[in-house]
């Protein structure tokens, strides 16, 4: 595992402030855009927007728990925004990104980003999310995952395994919540993942997003609350509370936490969608076979 301090990633000089382009070892980024147009690219591959899912990837699990949170990890840094997000609620978070280039540009989508990279309660660790997962002792109320589209791509299949889960069960503390996000994917890939869930925690739920596209799935070994979307926004921190409704769409978080909750999907039924899917597995990477099927389903219609 290799940990640097934020002063080590991020250089003044990096902090771009219309486009910058960042040619690493490991990758080549992209930061470009203004204002709420801004986007991540990773060599030439479009990860992430200034969204409100990515704020909800924080606030919606650690509102689900049963108790307050006292530290929260999040796998895959992208923009920071779940990484600022987790940090609204006062407790320490640490942050896994494989590519070191990735957190330099912080401060280009978020201006209060190298300052929340010094703060006692940060942690930023240069790594692959599930190494850093099988080596660490660390346990965590919450732990929030955000994999790198598409989701089709080689390797990906890593952070969505019956294999990964395992681990994380490791990691959570008592009565910790998983937060998995799936951006897309066809039938079989969203009942292959729904499966590896299903046959890994005792509870699992699915919200389709606040935008209409994509999936939250929160799982846990305890069962998960019934909680309304007034529940939910009361245990808000003041400023957890401010950053759920920065970007909308709702004005409230009651009314934010509302959007989603009556967006919920049966988890049975998605596996329902492709019944003979098999759970995703580290050698059975369902989001990786796609084009026999993709062909099939041409020469059907």
């Amino acid at each position: 595992m290799l940990q640097k301090n934020w002063q080590d990633l991020i250089k003044p000089e990096k902090l771009v402030t219309e486009a910058g382009v960042d040619s690493g070892r490991t990758a080549t980024i992209v930061a470009e855009g203004e204002g709420r147009n801004k986007r991540l690219l990773v060599n030439g591959v479009g990860i992430t927007g200034l969204t409100p899912i990515t704020k909800f990837m924080a606030h919606l699990p650690l509102a689900f728990l049963d108790h307050p949170p006292k530290n929260a990890l999040v796998v895959c840094f992208g923009m920071g925004t779940t990484y600022r997000s987790l940090l609204s609620w006062n407790i320490p978070v640490t942050a896994v990104e494989l590519v070191p280039s990735v957190p330099r540009v912080f401060g280009f989508y978020h201006p209060d980003g190298p300052g929340l990279l010094s703060s006692p309660l940060s942690n930023l660790v240069i790594d692959d999310g599930r190494r850093y997962l099988e080596r660490t002792s660390g346990q965590y109320d919450v732990i929030t995952i955000d994999p790198p589209p598409p989701v089709e791509a080689a390797g990906s299949s890593l952070l969505y395994s019956k294999e990964f889960y395992e681990i994380i069960r490791q990691r959570l503390s008592p009565g910790g919540i998983l937060q998995q996000w799936l951006p897309a994917g066809d039938a079989v890939v969203r009942a292959a993942v729904a499966r590896a869930l299903k046959e890994s925690f005792p509870h699992v739920r699915v919200f389709h997003s606040v935008e209409g596209w994509g999936y939250h799935f929160l799982a846990s070994e305890r069962a998960l609350p019934n909680p309304t979307a007034a529940e939910l926004a009361q245990r808000l921190p003041v400023k957890a509370a401010a950053d759920l409704v920065e970007w909308g769409p709702e004005t409230t978080p009651e009314l934010q936490f509302a959007a989603v909750l009556k967006r919920e999907i049966s988890l049975d039924g998605m596996i329902a969608e492709a019944p003979e899917a098999p759970a995703l597995q580290d050698d059975r990477p369902q989001n990786e076979y796609y084009a026999i099927r993709r062909r099939h389903a041409k020469l059907a219609r």
